[in-house]
């Protein structure tokens, strides 16, 4: 194990799917907390403010703190984090007096798990010595997508087949994932992110780079393009379908989700034999010609397939932006991958709010909030057209 890097690919991928648990697990029991503790619907969204605002916390800390711990550690420590958190779901919220209590204790520790993976898989994989490192990077940020299908699959089968009263036992079952991967990353190979002598970039440096805005800016803006659509998808099933919610989670969010790894999984296969730049941009244009079927489109079965071709068309988005930047900037260091976390966590909780602000504004016309939100795709495509201009010109002076 301490020769093959394989190893820490691999746990690097069971690293995402633990992060996808920690988003998607707890959402799919809301009502049954809401029924079960007498917690009223607008308490249990603050469930989700906690998650991701530690999460965002997270993020901005690990810029400083990360390099002085270690990798090894860190990544240890969030699955322990994120394992305790899982447990806690079962057992905190019997243990306070106030259950809502306990639940946010919960949700507070996986966070800290899922903010600390969120800014250490990315790195890690890139430190690996292998070779089409935008292909790994586009199949690990593949993991996030099955992930989350398999959260919703294998728990709605769970609470179908032995009652949803017994959701301990599948929070228990899923915190055994972020234990056990927990343990194979005290033991596998960790490279080292910087070459031997060479020291990342500080704050300072980062925030002085115009090359690094840039690259903040396509991951809020991809962060964007992907919740934008995906917080609605749900909306879309149901009136589209008129299926009752269980269907239209498994029609909206999931079909979502599948063809979005399914984007990741081609390029991590095929990605040798497709230059980056020309599939991030053709994936932006697809993006807004989605974001234009949803919004403009009379039919809501029209609208629904809009929502999957977005769900093709954002795959490559946060896993390409990621794999420039390190190609870009090669000394931005941990630092540089927290800040790209924090910008994509940014562009997840703009998306949806610009949307529905918009939505709001006219008269609750969702299809206008879309609408409005298309101008993520494009603003992603400028940056990725700058970016591509200022290397040139860096290549020049060179």
């Amino acid at each position: 194990m301490k020769n093959n890097y394989k190893s820490t690919i691999y746990a690097c991928f069971v690293g995402y799917t633990v992060q996808a648990i920690v988003n998607n697990f707890a959402p799919l029991l809301f009502l049954t907390f809401s029924k079960s503790y007498q917690i009223p619907l607008s308490k249990i969204t603050m469930l989700i403010t906690f998650n991701f605002g530690i999460q965002l916390l997270v993020d901005l800390l690990s810029a400083k703190v990360v390099d002085r711990i270690g990798y090894r550690i860190c990544m240890v420590l969030a699955h322990v984090f994120a394992t305790i958190g899982l447990l806690g779901l079962a057992v905190l919220p019997e243990l306070f007096s106030t259950p809502f209590y306990g639940l946010l204790a919960a949700v507070v520790l996986y966070a800290i798990g899922g903010g600390l993976l969120e800014v250490l898989v990315s790195p890690v994989v890139e430190s690996c010595p292998t070779e089409n490192k935008e292909k790994t990077m586009s199949l690990l940020h593949s993991f996030y997508c099955w992930g989350h299908v398999a959260v919703v699959l294998l728990s709605t089968s769970f609470f179908w087949i032995f009652g949803i009263e017994n959701w301990r036992f599948m929070a228990i079952l899923w915190a055994v994932v972020p234990a056990l991967n927990a343990f194979a990353f005290s033991k596998v190979p960790i490279a080292s992110l910087m070459e031997d002598g060479e020291k990342g970039m500080g704050i300072r440096e980062l925030f002085g780079n115009k090359v690094f805005w840039i690259l903040m800016l396509m991951m809020v803006c991809s962060g964007a393009s992907e919740q934008g659509v995906s917080q609605w998808a749900s909306t879309f099933a149901e009136q589209g379908l008129g299926v009752n919610k269980t269907i239209g989670d498994l029609a909206g969010p999931m079909t979502f989700a599948v063809l979005m790894g399914l984007s990741r999984a081609f390029y991590g296969k095929y990605g040798e034999r497709i230059r980056l730049d020309s599939f991030m941009v053709g994936s932006s244009v697809l993006c807004a010609i989605s974001y234009l079927c949803i919004s403009i489109s009379p039919s809501p079965l029209l609208s629904l397939i809009g929502c999957a071709i977005c769900g093709l068309s954002v795959g490559i988005m946060w896993p390409g932006s990621f794999s420039k930047a390190a190609a870009s900037l090669r000394r931005g260091g941990t630092a540089m991958f927290a800040f790209l976390a924090l910008a994509g966590d940014l562009g997840c909780s703009g998306g949806p709010t610009l949307v529905g602000y918009v939505a709001g504004l006219m008269q609750d016309d969702l299809k206008k909030g879309i609408l409005a939100g298309g101008i993520f795709p494009l603003l992603l495509i400028l940056g990725i057209m700058m970016l591509k201009r200022r290397n040139k010109d860096v290549c020049k002076e060179q």
